[in-house]
């Protein structure tokens, strides 16, 4: 199975990559010549086995960001995301480069999003030895489940604590059950599921689509899995 899984890989982001070449081209110039002049950003990412990686992303964010402000918490309406980059952010597509990754073998289309050091510290224990088991994803469950996660931190009146003590929490228990559930129907559900929520952003089939999974606190977007019959 992870074989079949790993040959799926390659030839997605393979494909994606071909047909998304004039858009990338696109995307690369605009960023080039608007903003700071910067196209790519380069961050390390704890990878499988916990072994740190570079993650290949279009830049959203203005130099340094991570050392300035919440660092690589980001909140909704961050000063420093750069004019082009909150629609990148908003669509995900500043995540594309990541399809070379792919290709390179250091990430998978599906699995926990990778995490910067800090912020996968702030998983629970038993999380962090799962979720190391697998390759990190350009996609997960728990991407789909927090899309609005940026929103959720806002609200909060101590963004930090929010991420660390409630989100991390949960998301670690999200991407548990990823990692006990995996395999080839999850794989394909989890790309269906994710350009299912690029057109119906507010859509609840996740929960239709995958039982039992851990319910959220009532302090992360109950509506999430409040009304789960929803489309």
């Amino acid at each position: 199975m992870r074989v079949l899984i790993r040959l799926l890989d390659i030839f997605l982001s393979l494909l994606a990559l071909l047909l998304l070449s004039p858009f990338l081209i696109v995307v690369m110039l605009l960023l080039r010549f608007t903003g700071e002049g910067e196209v790519f950003f380069f961050q390390e990412r704890v990878g499988t086995g916990g072994k740190l990686f570079k993650l290949f992303k279009f830049v959203t964010m203005r130099k340094n960001s991570q050392n300035i402000g919440t660092g690589t918490v980001t909140l909704k309406n961050d000063p420093r995301v750069l004019p082009i980059g909150r629609f990148l952010r908003k669509t995900k597509l500043n995540e594309l480069p990541q399809l070379m990754n792919i290709v390179l073998g250091s990430m998978s289309v599906v699995g926990p999003r990778p995490q910067t050091q800090r912020c996968f510290n702030a998983f629970p224990e038993k999380s962090k030895s799962e979720i190391i088991k697998v390759r990190p994803g350009l996609s997960g469950l728990g991407s789909i489940i927090f899309r609005d996660e940026e929103e959720v931190i806002a609200a909060h009146s101590d963004p930090v604590r929010c991420y660390d003590e409630i989100i991390m929490p949960y998301k670690g228990a999200i991407e548990e059950w990823y990692v006990a559930n995996q395999g080839l129907r999850t794989y394909l559900c989890v790309i269906f599921l994710t350009a299912w929520v690029i057109f119906f952003s507010k859509s609840q089939l996740v929960w239709r689509v995958f039982k039992g999974l851990p319910e959220p606190p009532p302090e992360v977007a109950p509506s999430s899995a409040a009304e789960p019959a929803r489309t």
